[in-house]
């Protein structure tokens, strides 16, 4: 299953390196990303693959929730099929 996370905050250092540890120790798989910096707020938005095995997204969310309060920053995950329809035009 694909899933796609975002993450936003006050920039500092250390966000992509947490974010990062954190979905290896989920064993989830960085498909793609895109961030950037807007007037001091980190921006990031990954497409990442969950293994079949580590499919409890509320698991997850939780791991990524305490992650988000360590780093200052609010961490989103969803579905990406949910994600698609939500954003269509």
């Amino acid at each position: 299953m694909r899933a796609v996370l975002t993450v936003i905050g006050k920039d500092k250092v250390g966000i992509i390196a947490g974010v990062s540890q954190k979905l290896a120790e989920l064993d989830m798989n960085i498909i793609d990303v895109s961030q950037t910096i807007m007037d001091s707020y980190f921006t990031m938005m990954m497409v990442l693959e969950m293994s079949k095995d580590n499919n409890n997204v509320e698991m997850i969310r939780s791991e990524l929730n305490s992650l988000g309060e360590t780093l200052g920053v609010k961490i989103s995950i969803q579905n990406e099929e949910i994600f698609n329809v939500m954003h269509k035009l």
